[in-house]
């Protein structure tokens, strides 16, 4: 018996790549630094990312390939400083999120040592679409 896998089925066709992309993900999940993401309208979301300790200056958003590359880079201050107890992780960091086809990053914002970013899924103006048998 042959197992069909996401990329097989005969009724998905071209979803080969999204198979690729649900693994690639899994296998790059660390964990820091931690992270919610919650639906804010009903086509808006928002990602908040705990970055206590990072400089607006010392983080960068970017979206390459349809992925949104959250990346915190702190500067070594502490060359001069001895850490009886360094519980606060002071590394750099670089979190990945891939995004649908019609998200778009609407705007980020600091709060309180939380980095929020804020996405609108775009509403298709046209949902039927005819196609046009040609003769040959």
């Amino acid at each position: 018996m042959t197992k069909l896998t996401l990329g097989t089925h005969p009724y998905l066709l071209g979803f080969d790549q999204l198979e690729r992309l649900v693994e690639r993900t899994a296998k790059s999940e660390n964990g820091y630094p931690p992270y919610n993401i919650e639906q804010v309208r009903d086509n808006g979301f928002r990602i908040t990312l705990a970055v206590a300790g990072f400089g607006e200056d010392e983080l960068s958003i970017t979206v390459e390939n349809r992925q949104l590359v959250v990346r915190g880079k702190q500067a070594d201050d502490g060359a001069d400083r001895v850490f009886l107890h360094r519980g606060i992780a002071a590394r750099q960091f670089q979190r990945t999120f891939l995004l649908a086809d019609g998200v778009d990053v609407a705007g980020a914002s600091m709060e309180n040592g939380l980095l929020h970013i804020d996405m609108a899924r775009a509403v298709p103006d046209q949902v039927v679409q005819t196609i046009r048998i040609n003769k040959t």
